[in-house]
């Protein structure tokens, strides 16, 4: 554009030469521009148009369909937008061309999670080497999380599918905002206070890097790594990762997850001990098998050694005529133990427990697993299932036994 106070130019001419300018410019191609979204508009095309603003200007911007991070680009909003500087000569308008948005504060988060996590890491409380295993048959569990939601139900429904024999006792906190932290770090150690505790699984559901946030405080990180029993931690999501998580002697990818993870199937166990029972009695049956054809090949050589006498031949057969005796005496009492075993374990189902007069309480039909009384309100309607059918009740009132 030449330099002349006398020379005329086009709109098009000057647009395209401060559309030039500002392209031109590598310090506005590739930068990070903070501030509040205002006026943000979403298109069926998949284009959000909006501004930038802070306390003294407004610039406007766009992000294209297939950009990163449009679901931040909410009025209000503080975040942080990357893109470049450029002009749009139909409108006469410098925008802000976005490619990627991330909610202001979110790089500091992950600085401090990085910080905490080493030195952490450095002080052995991520040492594989010191996490303990899991019972295989635990008596109560407790649950660390919020008493509302559906984290807690979850997790009462899974352990009661599984394997309800098993007490579990809720340990109530605040898992989300400033509470949240010191709350979980004082629930862990109530839990820990509880006798006959077998292990604690912490849970929490999915949420925003700011939402899961207490998880990555350091009070908590150390209430983990101090408690007597083995804690589960099942925090958000399978791609969310905690400092919980790196710290727990077992992380799980969900609530639900953790509660599988923490007791057995029974159905599983049941199939499990009839087949351990089907390979023991066949292998049985084939050592008396080898050991009836060892003799039989023993007796074979000593007649092939031995002059044939009458009273050697009757020995032999005596001799024969007991240790088949012996063994098939082994062979019964053998068989006898496994039928005790099998029964033991027939035993132990949910039906026969139910046959000896006890009683399965649910919350309403078809509802949750009564487990304790604190569980039920007076007026609550019950259904109480027995061995051969059910009954509809309502508690007149409820009595709780305490324990320490």
């Amino acid at each position: 554009m030449e330099d002349s106070s006398s020379a005329i130019y086009s709109v098009s001419q000057v647009a395209g030469y401060i559309k030039e300018f500002l392209d031109a410019n590598p310090a506005l191609q590739d930068l990070w521009v903070s501030g509040e979204v205002a006026n943000a508009r979403r298109y069926s095309s998949g284009h959000t148009y909006f501004s930038l603003r802070d306390s003294a200007s407004s610039i406007q911007a766009v992000m294209f369909r297939g950009g990163e991070g449009s679901e931040h680009l909410k009025d209000g909003d503080q975040v942080n937008a990357h893109g470049r500087v450029s002009y749009y000569q139909v409108r006469g308008d410098v925008q802000l061309y976005v490619d990627l948005v991330r909610p202001a504060g979110l790089g500091a988060l992950q600085a401090a999670f990085e910080e905490l996590k080493k030195k952490l890491e450095a002080e052995g409380l991520f040492d594989p080497s010191r996490k303990r295993g899991l019972p295989a048959f635990p008596a109560r569990v407790a649950v660390v999380t919020s008493p509302t939601g559906a984290v807690i139900q979850d997790i009462l429904n899974v352990i009661g599918r599984r394997f309800p024999m098993v007490e579990v006792v809720l340990v109530p906190t605040p898992v989300q905002g400033r509470a949240a932290a010191p709350g979980v770090a004082a629930a862990l150690a109530q839990a820990n206070l509880l006798n006959d505790v077998d292990v604690v699984i912490l849970a929490r559901g999915g949420g925003s890097l700011e939402d899961l946030w207490a998880f990555n405080e350091e009070v908590v990180a150390r209430a983990i790594f101090s408690s007597r029993v083995p804690v589960v931690c099942g925090v958000g999501h399978e791609t969310d990762v905690t400092i919980a998580d790196l710290v727990a002697d077992l992380r799980a990818p969900t609530p639900s997850a953790a509660a599988e993870m923490v007791v057995p199937d029974m159905a599983e166990l049941a199939a499990d001990t009839r087949e351990y029972t089907r390979r023991l009695s066949e292998s049985l049956a084939r050592r008396v098998r080898d050991a009836r054809l060892g003799l039989t090949l023993a007796t074979d050589r000593l007649h092939a050694r031995m002059p044939s006498t009458s009273d050697a031949h009757a020995r032999i057969n005596e001799l024969l005529r007991a240790a088949s005796s012996s063994l098939s005496r082994t062979f019964e009492l053998k068989r006898t133990q496994l039928r005790g075993l099998d029964a033991q374990m027939l035993s132990l189902a949910p039906t026969r427990v139910l046959e000896r007069g006890y009683a399965l309480v649910r919350k309403g039909p078809s509802g949750p697993v009564v487990t304790s009384a604190g569980a039920v309100a007076a007026g609550d309607v019950l259904e109480i299932t027995m061995s051969d059918g059910s009954i509809d009740a309502r508690a007149e009132a409820v009595r709780r036994r305490s324990r320490s």
